[in-house]
């Protein structure tokens, strides 16, 4: 028996040396722990012993996981995400179980049995899908929010799984089974009225404590200043919830979710997410590597073919299943494959499903394994899933890219400007020069946002606007101006310094991504560029001054002597650019000094001032606004 320690120092050993490797390779930091896992385990190297108990402990880092994501989720959230949540989820896990119950029929299992393995089945991994979301940055976008919705509601359905599952059974159930290791909960031996009464009374227990009690129980915490007792005390909230839905036969992680809905507009949320998170890390990592080692390697070998074809079969089964769901419900082919991707391996819940089927007499032991066996690997396999997607994508769009360029149908006359780039910054820069009388061709590489924008008949040609061969042929030989407004950092650079060195005389304005951008860009030849968030955060503190008391014209001229003098120290460093000590040693004095300008220039300025710059047009708008509230007192 190894000591607590050794096994530690086995699972932090594998996870410091493998995930770091991982990440150099592309494979992503899921799929270190994963593999860590497999080497360390019990089927490998045997460095562990059996790891059932630190299972236990970290599926825990499940429970923080969801947790955490309820914090960010607030009840109007819920409402407006109930498409995805009930519609998009709700129809994935009928469809999946469904097809994959029939697809069991035909190789010759019960009914029963068949519709059982469909419902563990058609569970995802929300561990390593928003994990691997999150690495691919696509956690906040359309394809998250699909994704969560999905995994939210399979971790609903775990409820009436549990209550339908047993219904299923045709076998006897093992004599010391303990219906999947729910014999924690309380209420197992209660009739089923009395059993749906407790569970809502620890729903109502969770909303109501959260509401009433934990509130002030955090403020009266604060007020010792003590940072670790109030980790502490957000740990307990969340072992106290996810001890109490396990006691009434709930998900702990559902618990959790619950609970942090809850606290969701609590002023300590930011504080609780700050505290919790790190603990979210490590223990999600631990759980990975339970995971991983929890494949069974010997049952690989002695049966490959028959676990290959189920985990394919799996992976393809569901993909195709979600695929067509999502484009049912309106999301483009690319959000759609990406989703179906993501979602397409089992998941953790089936491990504690299986088991408890195993307990009721639905599933046998033999098959129960084989299961365990394939979730287990296509878990594994899901970062390489979202990898293949990628290139798999990458590759058709440079195929589109070879087969269709638009390169022969440039009818819009002799353009003024060509334009690189038409997502949500250049537009506004295009329908501004459109409006004044400019002639523009626009190119943009996204299929998705060209169909879009024709659809409300905007004139968008697909190409790659760094190709030579394609500016040519827009026009750009005669065009006056060239204005890149990328989303991709590094082409923006490489098409400003390949314009600039093909057409010397042509200017060039350029969308930055920040200043380091910035000074990229005009060492490679741009000849103006636009920090693409400062204007509009520069117009936000503008309103900001003004909601806190300051007149019109005031903000006004804060705002304006903020922009003169960030632009002169941008101009000042400019020379520095590429010395990083210099650089950030002048930076430092650069906004000090713009501290002290901007410090002297409001003790200057008094209500009534009349030097300076006045916003004639902001002072006429907050005139009409007296005139409206006084007439109407």
């Amino acid at each position: 028996m190894q000591s607590f320690l050794t096994q530690t120092l086995f699972y932090l050993g594998a996870a410091v040396i493998s995930v770091p490797i991982a990440k150099r390779l592309g494979l992503g930091s899921v799929l270190g722990y994963l593999i860590a896992g497999v080497i360390i385990g019990p089927h490998a190297l045997s460095l562990i012993g059996a790891q059932a108990d630190v299972m236990q402990f970290a599926e825990f880092g499940v429970v923080i996981l969801l947790f955490l994501i309820g914090l960010e989720v607030q009840p109007s959230t819920l409402w407006d995400m109930r498409k995805a949540i009930f519609g998009f989820g709700g129809a994935q896990v009928v469809v999946t179980s469904a097809a994959i119950a029939g697809v069991s029929m035909l190789l010759g299992l019960p009914w029963q049995t068949a519709l059982a393995v469909g419902m563990v089945l058609a569970m995802s991994s929300t561990a390593i899908v928003l994990q691997t979301l999150d690495e691919k940055g696509l956690r906040q976008g359309p394809v998250g929010r699909a994704a969560f919705g999905i995994l939210l509601l399979q971790d609903l359905a775990v409820i009436p799984m549990f209550a339908l599952l047993p219904l299923l059974a045709t076998i006897a159930p093992p004599v010391h089974g303990d219906a999947g290791g729910h014999a924690a909960s309380l209420v197992s031996h209660l009739p089923i009225w009395a059993q749906g009464l407790s569970v809502l009374a620890a729903v109502g227990a969770v909303v109501g404590g959260g509401r009433y009690l934990v509130r002030p129980l955090f403020r009266f915490i604060a007020k010792a200043r003590l940072r670790e007792i109030f980790t502490a005390s957000a740990l307990l909230i969340v072992v106290g919830v996810a001890s109490l839905m396990q006691m009434v036969g709930l998900s702990p992680a559902l618990g959790a979710f619950l609970a942090g809905v809850v606290l969701a507009e609590s002023e300590f949320r930011r504080e609780l997410e700050t505290d919790i998170e790190p603990f979210r890390g490590l223990l999600l990592g631990l759980f990975f590597i339970t995971v991983g080692a929890g494949v069974d390697l010997p049952l690989i070998a002695s049966q490959p073919l028959t676990l290959a074809g189920l985990v394919l079969g799996l992976m393809v089964l569901k993909f195709l299943v979600m695929l067509g769901l999502a484009r049912l419900f309106g999301a483009p082919l690319r959000g759609a494959a990406a989703v179906a991707t993501a979602l397409a391996q089992g998941g953790e819940f089936a491990f504690v499903l299986l088991t408890f089927t195993v307990g009721a007499g639905v599933i046998g032991a033999t098959l129960a394994a084989l299961l365990t066996a394939a979730v287990a690997v296509s878990m594994a396999l899901t970062p390489l899933a979202m990898i293949l997607y990628e290139r798999v994508a990458d590759a058709m769009d440079a195929a589109i890219a070879d087969v269709t360029p638009d390169t022969g149908d440039f009818d819009d006359g002799e353009p003024d400007i060509i334009i690189a780039g038409f997502g949500r910054f250049g537009q506004i820069t295009g329908r501004l020069l459109t409006a004044n009388g400019f002639r523009s061709t626009v190119l943009d590489s996204d299929i998705e946002q060209i169909d879009l924008l024709r659809r409300f008949g905007r004139r968008v040609h697909y190409g790659d606007a760094t190709r030579m061969d394609l500016l040519r042929a827009a026009g750009i030989e005669r065009a006056r101006m060239l204005i890149v407004a990328l989303d991709d950092r590094e082409k923006t650079v490489e098409l400003v310094e390949t314009a600039r060195k093909a057409f010397p005389d042509l200017v060039i304005l350029a969308r930055a991504w920040d200043r380091r951008h910035a000074y990229d860009l005009l060492a490679n030849g741009a000849d103006a560029v636009e920090r693409e968030t400062f204007e509009s955060a520069l117009a936000l503190g503008q309103t900001a001054l003004q909601k806190l008391g300051f007149r019109a014209h005031r903000a006004h001229r804060a705002a304006s002597f903020f922009r003169h003098h960030d632009r002169r120290t941008f101009e000042e460093l400019r020379p520095m650019w590429g010395q990083e000590e210099a650089y950030i040693l002048a930076s430092r004095d650069a906004a000090q000094t713009m501290d002290r300008l901007l410090a002297a220039d409001l003790s200057r300025l008094r209500p009534g001032d009349a030097g300076g710059a006045w916003d004639t047009a902001s002072l006429e708008q907050e005139l009409r606004e007296r005139a409206e509230k006084e007439g109407a007192e």
